[in-house]
């Protein structure tokens, strides 16, 4: 019985390590064919491009013009290179990251250094070179099999499909790692930007339309009652005794307001005691445990504190919890959160509780959420962040 489980987990396991089966004249196969066909047109023209732009450019180099010509004929092949990236990844499916722009210069010389040194528009034009007799190879084979070798068609479009995938994989890539976290990073500090703006006018909202129009009225009030202060002193203790009922919601209002932008209980007393706290405004009992020697960062613990905030905000909303529990520990140089509730389940990131938004934000900070929520529950949301030590006094 033993040894039927182990061929039954083997074969599984080998299943698992092929490609997924298709159809031999499916989609997959004319859209091959239509990008092998049109090698020959591509290759031609991005061979015809390379060669002017790069003898033209080195040609004149001695004069003025000759190497503002060829950082242009660079910057031109970048544009040809998202090309075929492109049309890669609509017939072949390789889904490659476009690599960073070109660093901002200031000036005409470091503009043109940068421009000649550019290692992603030297491949690009590489990649042209070497296209154009494998274009007149796949073209002519393609073509004839269309007419001649129909059986096997499905076959060599597959063969021949797989080595040009390889060719934009290895010349049309981001130069390499570093490449690849130039770019993740610049997309992160986009939405860290998006995200301290949406946070500056929700700020301004609160308070125009909370505190302010409240101080705005308690001086109007004040006002009325100075007024009638000698003619109607009853009158006027009765308004001085309704904004003194507007100046104590003014004052919850902003200590809300300050609460929102960094609690004072967490800057004083650490995550646990925040935590336990945010954990008490939340609609179903929370055990709270914080597993931690020493206080991270304070970057670091503000996204942490905020990360439980927004999730216990959806158990509140969404969940129909009877219970729900926070961790918080550390392993090596990773913070974990972890809030899990015995909801209804069927959370997702597309569902409306803003789980996308928090993941997005994490993200920018090398962080991660993970999302375990079955229809029926229960729901664990796991966050990830970077651990750095909090500097020593």
């Amino acid at each position: 019985m033993s040894a039927d489980l182990d061929s039954v987990e083997s074969t599984d396991s080998a299943d698992a390590a092929r490609p997924p089966l298709r159809l031999a004249y499916g989609k997959e196969t004319w859209k091959e064919v239509a990008h092998l066909l049109a090698n020959l047109f591509t290759a031609l023209a991005g061979f015809v491009y390379a060669v002017v732009s790069v003898l033209l450019g080195v040609g004149l180099s001695v004069t003025v013009v000759g190497l503002p010509l060829l950082a242009l004929g660079l910057g031109g092949a970048r544009l040809i290179g998202r090309s075929e990236r492109a049309r890669a990844r609509g017939l072949l499916g390789v889904r490659i990251p476009e690599p960073s722009p070109l660093p901002h210069a200031r000036g005409f010389f470091p503009w043109l250094w940068a421009s000649l040194k550019d290692p992603v528009a030297w491949r690009t034009q590489l990649y042209g070179l070497i296209r154009l007799p494998w274009g007149i190879v796949t073209f002519t084979v393609t073509l004839v099999s269309l007419f001649v070798l129909w059986p096997v068609l499905p076959f060599l479009a597959r063969g021949l499909a797989n080595a040009d995938r390889g060719m934009v994989r290895g010349l049309l890539s981001p130069s390499d790692e570093l490449e690849r976290r130039i770019a993740e990073l610049e997309s992160d500090r986009g939405v860290v930007v998006d995200t301290a703006a949406a946070d500056l006018r929700r700020i301004e909202r609160d308070l125009h339309d909370g505190a302010q129009a409240r101080l705005v009225a308690l001086a109007m009030g004040l006002g009325l009652a100075k007024e009638k202060l000698l003619d109607d002193p009853e009158a006027a203790a009765a308004m001085v005794d309704e904004a003194h009922g507007e100046v104590k919601l003014a004052l919850q209002e902003l200590r809300d307001l300050a609460r929102g932008i960094h609690p004072a209980v967490l800057t004083d007393r650490g995550l646990s005691a925040a935590l336990s706290s945010v954990s008490a405004r939340c609609t179903v009992p929370v055990k709270v445990s914080v597993d931690l020697s020493e206080r991270p960062a304070e970057a670091i613990e503000g996204i942490a504190y905020f990360t439980v905030s927004e999730l216990l905000q959806n158990v509140s909303k969404h969940a129909r919890a009877r219970s729900a529990s926070v961790d918080v520990w550390r392993a090596d140089d990773r913070l974990l959160l972890q809030v899990r509730d015995d909801g209804a389940g069927g959370a997702r990131f597309d569902g409306g509780t803003g789980l996308a938004g928090l993941a997005e934000r994490l993200g920018a900070v090398d962080g991660l959420l993970v999302l375990d929520s079955p229809e029926g529950g229960p729901t664990t949301v796991t966050a990830e962040l970077p651990w750095r030590s909090r500097p020593k006094a």
